[in-house]
């Protein structure tokens, strides 16, 4: 399917470039052979201008106003101008005013008939001799005297422009071959990161499927259990009911977590900002996790430093207070589940540190989440935060809670961090624990 995509691409680009050289090209041509032809028009306007005023005319009648050219006057006296003629390879021909040839300095009449055309006029005598006429009436007061017709051949213009069409032809040959290579090249490029997207979905589908399919099933199955013992006791109906129950809420949260994800990738997610107190709201979301840490007996702590650059210790912030409570809450309860094992000979504790910094001419909030816990593999960190990844270190290492994660936490506090204009980042090496670093903007309204 991707090939198929990148070929037309490739395609695409191709095209769209041989067109471009066409029209190019077709400009060229069109911009050289009316260069050659005005220049030819302009010589043979020259050599009207030369003769016109050169003519010899007679009086013929004087009652009747007539006047003849002396041609033997005219031309034959001249042969400057007619060698000059002769060398430029440009023919002239004298008609009288009723279009008979009077004169003329080819070998052969041409056949073509008289017609006026000062503008200059293109005329084909066979099929590989070409000719460029223009024709002036000779006038004296009212009276006609003549025509002057004056020819050049194109031959020195029809071969530097079969010359030319030859260059770029090749020229456009090549250029294509190339423009087709690199479109191949670039389209690759352009459409890997459509596969990349498309694996992630893939995987992503997947792995949502799985996390459903799984709670459904054993939901199924105990439905299924009470339904056909009926008789079964009070006590296995209510462990039966109370696991239903523990599953459907796990359905629940997964489902709110991927419409939270789906939401925030789509743009359409409308958070609630407003100025909030940063230390307070760490401070509630410390206490509540307190509770649980207690329960596996792990210190959980908050350090709030008070730098010379915070103004009268107030810890303001631009936010939403329900997100970014998520945001360390699912960070926090990360590191209490999954950030120590039942070996540990250290006190297992969790420090939280806010403060103040500057960085770049800008102030940040930074908020540092430390533990001394099993810590992470390097192998992992780079995938952390990528949705339904919960990596092999936490499953080898026998935690219980693995399989009651649905590894989107530390997803939706990557997104979070992204609505807020922040930055994550984790630190971490096997048995030394891990730290995870937030940075959120100061609000300066």
């Amino acid at each position: 399917m991707f090939q198929i995509t990148r070929r037309r691409l490739a395609i695409w680009y191709t095209t769209v470039t041989a067109v471009l050289l066409i029209i190019f090209a077709v400009g060229i041509y069109g911009y050289v052979y009316k260069t050659l032809i005005d220049r030819i028009d302009d010589t043979l306007k020259h050599v009207i201008e030369i003769i016109e005023p050169s003519l010899i005319v007679d009086e013929v009648s004087i009652n009747d106003g007539k006047y003849r050219v002396n041609l033997e006057a005219s031309f034959y006296q001249h042969p400057n101008t007619t060698n000059q003629v002769e060398d430029d390879h440009i023919d002239l021909e004298w008609f009288s005013p009723n279009g008979e040839l009077l004169w003329q300095t080819l070998d052969e009449s041409l056949p073509i008939p008289l017609s006026f055309n000062s503008g200059g006029k293109t005329i084909r005598i066979s099929d590989d001799y070409l000719l460029r006429q223009i024709t002036k009436r000779v006038e004296m007061g009212r009276y006609i005297l003549g025509y002057l017709r004056v020819s050049h051949p194109l031959f020195d213009v029809i071969k530097p422009i079969q010359q030319l069409i030859i260059d770029l032809s090749l020229g456009i040959i090549l250029m294509i071959i190339s423009v087709a290579g690199i479109g191949w090249f670039l389209s690759g490029i352009a459409i890997k990161p459509v596969i990349e997207s498309y694996q992630s979905l893939k995987q992503f589908t997947a792995d949502a499927s799985h996390e459903l399919r799984n709670p459904i099933a054993t939901i199924k199955t105990n439905i299924q259990s009470l339904l056909s013992y009926p008789e079964i006791d009070s006590q296995t109906q209510q462990k039966q009911l109370k696991i239903v129950e523990r599953l459907t809420e796990r359905l629940n949260n997964l489902v709110n977590d991927l419409l939270f994800l789906a939401r925030s990738d789509s743009g359409i997610i409308k958070p609630n900002f407003a100025s909030i107190p940063l230390d307070a709201l760490l401070l509630e979301v410390v206490e509540e996790q307190k509770i649980i840490a207690q329960q596996k007996n792990i210190n959980l702590s908050l350090d709030i430093i008070n730098g010379e650059l915070l103004s009268e210790n107030l810890f303001i912030i631009y936010g939403d207070w329900g997100e970014i409570s998520r945001l360390f809450t699912n960070i926090i309860s990360n590191g209490i589940i999954h950030g120590f094992s039942s070996d540990i000979k250290e006190i297992p504790t969790i420090k939280v540190t806010l403060e103040l910094i500057k960085k770049q001419h800008k102030l940040f909030y930074q908020i540092t989440i430390k533990d001394n816990g099993i810590g992470i593999n390097e192998s992992i960190l780079p995938h952390l935060f990528d949705r339904f990844y919960r990596g092999d270190f936490a499953r080898s290492r026998g935690n219980s809670n693995y399989n009651s994660s649905t590894g989107l936490g530390l997803a939706i506090a990557l997104a979070i961090v992204e609505n807020h204009q922040g930055k994550i980042k984790v630190e971490s090496s096997i048995n030394k624990g891990s730290n995870f670093i937030i940075h959120l903007p100061q609000f300066n309204g």
